[in-house]
């Protein structure tokens, strides 16, 4: 039985790590191929300079090549020579056959003869024999399609990547137009990039970025240590599509064909053509530089070239998705940039939105979403600022790269809590989202979408921050109203310090603090051991702290007063009402939670829905003295939030115990994409609901061992036997108790009230490791905070959630 023949990419390879030093046996184990195997292809490779499978030799022909055209030219030249006069031409070269073999190699070459006669006639004449076939298939030219490519730097090397289909068909369009090159721009990519034809150049629109080459690709070639095939500048390529042409319709080939660069190509035939880097000396067996070096695998045409063409996006926009990173320049284990984690992130979307939302996508309900970074950290780390030369200018020389590690990331926390450069971040932040946003629009004129946010780690609470200091236009005159009257109630409800001290009972320390000169708030201000100075008693004392303490904290759990604000109209309302002592002055920053005193700017949108990611902001809220968010708060001008979090982030907090502090709650799971939970958590927990229906069996079991025995009735009574049942006392029945069930079962989590941060909706979601992170939390606990950009099951949560709004639903719920 005839194996399946192993696949082009295998056998290169093998070729690969053969010329990486790899023995025969470690490149088999490797490759799950049999040793001999590995040693067939690499034979075949040093013999015939390719991989590729080659036609089988058969019994050797007993007419060389040569002595083959030797007698075609004979008979093409006289077409009346006889069979016999060929066997005496092929004898004259040393080469005695008969003459049915030499009449097997003519009918081979397309070459007849007549039988009754002997001689031979020609139909058609062909120079080089070849099958019919390889004649059908050469004589037919069809031209190449091109596809546009552009380069990336990765390395120091240039990485061609295709475009789409949909936009490589754009750019071939706008070349075959006949308009002016340099006058054409096409926008691809979902229109994130501008291409500039005539200079052949790629610009991003949104975001800072190098440009990228642009080329029309038909050519191919791929080195001993490239990873993919790298094309030819396009004028070679079309020199290369010429002789190919030639050598098709003429049916020459063998064709040498010079590059640029002094490399050689030859074409042998339509499936094999190669690329040679001569070293340009003849070695000592006489080698001309043409046969030297390793040969080159040229490919003709995209479709024939192992290269995976991106899938297209959708024109049509619904939603934008504005994307705040964290710490640090890089957000993930690879030092990728925002801007390639937004890349992946946004390609699991589309994949999962073709996946999930078919039909409405078919339908042409729905388009896409739009995700779209902002990058505040260059901003906070430019020259403009000055920040890190004069962090520089004081670090230690030693372990400089952990320094430098330092610098980069860790600082930005300590930055974002110091007023100067949290201004610096809030307005960065801002300012981008203001920019994108208006560009966003002149280029999408037909959006009629909504906007949401999302941040990672830090960026979650610089979200947070900026959205909790965001004013409502619509409810801006009640709080104005509300504020003004709180102020008047405050100025006429105010005390003197005379009533204070009544109050107290402690009225006769008034000349105390008469001949002091002391009113209420230097009363407020003086500590135990002023007091005691003064020379008041233990019991006055202690009865004076007390109120300065009760004082200070009705301070801190309430909204700073209308004169102690810069802009009383901008003022949200508090998070909290307070539990519990706090000796924090609040006096000094905004809403009572311990932000940063800056000036907050106001976004030109309403964000539809906050996505919190990996977030912080639980443990920042709790660490600025807040105790409890009020059930009733939500962000002014965003109405649905989410806190989204891996089980083994070392960064993330939950939200909701501060909202709902009475009771213990799980956080919502996360479906997984296709659906259900992961195997060895559906595992896990079928074991311990095995266990706990074992132990609930046992323990029954124990207790009606264990029960002593039931005391008889004595038989009823006369009186009781004749009364009718319907006048017998009612008998109330217990209903069984399952095994196990010692407690009542819980409600539904979803159904748990929660506060109106996300509309009355449960925000704390959970992810579901997977079932190596399983095995060891703390090893997987940093990349479980860079896991989102690349996360299914968060991507799927995002575009649920944000067509949810839109009233389309996936085409089969997640269970």
């Amino acid at each position: 039985m005839k194996t399946k023949q192993l696949s082009q990419d295998v056998r290169e390879r093998v070729v690969e790590l053969h010329k990486a030093g790899e023995g025969y046996k470690k490149i088999s184990k490797a490759l799950t191929l049999h040793a001999s195997t590995v040693r067939s292809i690499i034979i075949k490779w040093k013999t015939h300079h390719t991989t590729e499978t080659l036609p089988r030799s058969g019994r050797p022909p007993k007419l060389c090549s040569q002595v083959r055209r030797k007698l075609v030219e004979d008979v093409t030249l006289q077409p009346l020579t006889t069979l016999k006069d060929l066997q005496n031409s092929a004898s004259q070269m040393g080469v005695h056959v008969h003459t049915s073999t030499i009449c097997r190699s003519l009918h081979k070459g397309r070459i007849f003869y007549m039988s009754s006669d002997g001689k031979l006639e020609s139909s058609p004449l062909i120079l080089y024999p070849v099958s019919t076939d390889t004649m059908e298939t050469t004589m037919c030219y069809e031209a190449v399609v091109p596809h546009w490519f552009y380069a990336r730097t990765q390395d120091g090397r240039d990485i061609w990547n295709p475009f789409s289909k949909e936009d490589s068909d754009k750019l071939e369009a706008a070349f075959c137009s006949g308009v002016n090159p340099n006058s054409i721009v096409v926008p691809v990519c979902g229109g994130r990039y501008d291409v500039y034809l005539g200079s052949r150049r790629c610009l991003s629109v949104y975001w800072d970025e190098e440009d990228s080459v642009v080329q029309r690709c038909s050519w191919f070639y791929k080195g001993d240590k490239d990873s993919r095939y790298i094309p030819y500048p396009e004028n070679f390529s079309e020199i290369l599509e010429d002789a190919y042409m030639q050598a098709v319709t003429q049916n020459e080939w063998k064709k040498r064909l010079e590059s640029p660069s002094r490399d050689l190509i030859i074409l042998h035939n339509p499936k094999l053509m190669v690329h040679y880097q001569p070293t340009g000396l003849t070695d000592e067996w006489g080698a001309t530089p043409t046969e030297q070096g390793r040969p080159r695998t040229v490919k003709r045409g995209v479709e024939n070239i192992s290269v995976e063409i991106p899938q297209g996006e959708p024109e049509q926009i619904d939603h934008l998705v504005f994307m705040v990173h964290g710490i640090g320049p890089a957000c993930d284990l690879q030092f990728r940039s925002i801007v390639q984690c937004v890349n992946d992130f946004r390609l699991v979307s589309l994949n999962l939105l073709h996946a999930h939302f078919k039909k409405s996508l078919d339908g042409g309900q729905i388009g896409r979403v739009e995700f779209l970074p902002v990058n505040w950290h260059s901003a906070l780390h430019a020259d403009a600022t000055g920040v890190d030369k004069d962090i520089q200018r004081i670090t230690l020389p030693s372990i400089c790269r952990l320094r430098q590690f330092t610098n980069e990331t860790l600082l930005d926390l300590f930055f974002y809590n110091s007023p100067t450069y949290c201004q610096t971040i809030v307005d960065t932040v801002c300012g981008e989202m203001h920019r994108i946003y208006r560009l966003f629009l002149e280029r999408n004129p037909t959006f009629k979408g909504r906007v949401s946010v999302t941040g990672h780690s830090l960026g979650s609470l610089i979200l947070f921050d900026l959205l909790t200091n965001q004013v409502d236009p619509t409810g801006s005159p009640a709080h104005k109203a509300k504020a003004s009257v709180q102020g008047s109630e405050s100025r006429t409800n105010k005390k003197s310090l005379k009533d204070i001290l009544k109050e107290l009972e402690v009225e006769d320390l008034g000349a105390v603090f008469e001949r002091e000169r002391m009113g209420i708030d230097g009363l407020v201000l003086c500590s135990e051991q002023d007091l005691k100075n003064l020379g008041i008693p233990l019991g006055p004392r202690k009865k004076i702290i007390e109120y300065i303490k009760h004082r200070t904290h009705l301070q801190d759990t309430n909204c700073p007063p209308m004169e102690t604000s810069p802009n009383p109209e901008l003022t949200p309302p508090p998070l909290t009402s307070g539990t519990t002592f706090n000796m924090v002055n609040y006096e000094y920053f905004d809403v009572g939670i311990g932000q940063v005193r800056i000036n907050y700017p106001q976004l030109s949108f309403h964000p539809e829905i906050f996505f919190a990611w990996g977030s912080p902001i639980g443990m920042f809220l709790t660490v600025r003295g807040l105790k409890r968010i009020d059930p009733k708060y939500q962000f002014p001008t965003c109405k649905r939030f989410f806190n989204i979090y891996h089980p083994f982030d070392p960064v993330a907090y939950r939200i909701e115990p501060m909202v709902l502090r009475e009771e213990e709650f799980e956080p919502m799971l996360i479906p997984h994409h296709k659906g259900r939970k992961r195997m060895h958590l559906e595992l896990k927990e079928g074991l311990t609901r095995m266990g706990t229906d074992l132990l609930g069996s046992l323990r029954v079991a124990w207790q009606t061992f264990t029960r002593p025995p039931v005391p008889t009735l004595p038989p009823p009574t006369t009186e009781a036997a004749e009364l009718p049942v319907s006048e017998l006392p009612p008998v109330t029945e217990t209903p069984p108790v399952a095994a196990g069930e010692d407690v009542p079962v819980n409600e539904d989590p979803a159904a748990l009230d929660v506060g109106m941060l996300n509309g009355g909706q449960r925000f704390d979601y959970v992810l579901q490791e997977k079932p190596i992170e399983s095995f060891n939390e703390y090893l997987f606990a940093l990349q479980s905070h860079l896991c989102y950009w690349t996360s299914e099951d968060t991507a799927l949560l995002f575009l649920k959630e944000i067509y949810q709004t839109m009233g389309v639903s996936m085409d089969q719920p997640l269970q």
